[in-house]
């Protein structure tokens, strides 16, 4: 249920879209987000304009040729996407903001054991010919 804190905290006024990270979870993110390579071409694209980007497409489903034009071009983005998959960067993030989701909620930061349901014995089946 909303109340007035809760919609406080997940409010998403003054961006352009609703996928647009917050600045609060831009923070949590910034620090996971590679570095620019040494050599070539210096970074012109911002990366959390690419992640904004890359959050439209999948909360929206749209196409990598219709992404709005207020976002960085495309191929640009597709070319961030398919490196930091390749690089395991997404499960990085995943795995780290589950941590500290975990730690906040005052539980350990790794599961220490796990349970899992199951019959231990199986019925009888008897066979008469």
């Amino acid at each position: 249920m909303w109340t007035e804190i809760t919609r406080r905290k997940y409010e998403r006024e003054g961006q352009r879209y609703t996928s647009d990270v917050t600045d609060a979870e831009w923070a949590l993110i910034d620090s996971h987000m590679p570095a620019a390579k040494p050599l070539g071409r210096p970074r012109e694209i911002e990366l959390r304009a690419v992640l904004d980007a890359i959050l439209y497409i999948a909360r929206t489903g749209c196409q990598w040729r219709m992404l709005p034009k207020d976002f960085p071009p495309f191929t640009t983005v597709q070319g961030y996407f398919y490196d930091w998959r390749d690089n395991g960067l997404f499960e990085k993030i995943n795995f780290e903001l589950l941590l500290q989701a975990r730690e906040a909620a005052g539980r350990e930061p790794s599961p220490s054991a796990g349970c899992a349901s199951a019959p231990t014995s199986r019925p009888e089946v008897s066979v008469t010919m």
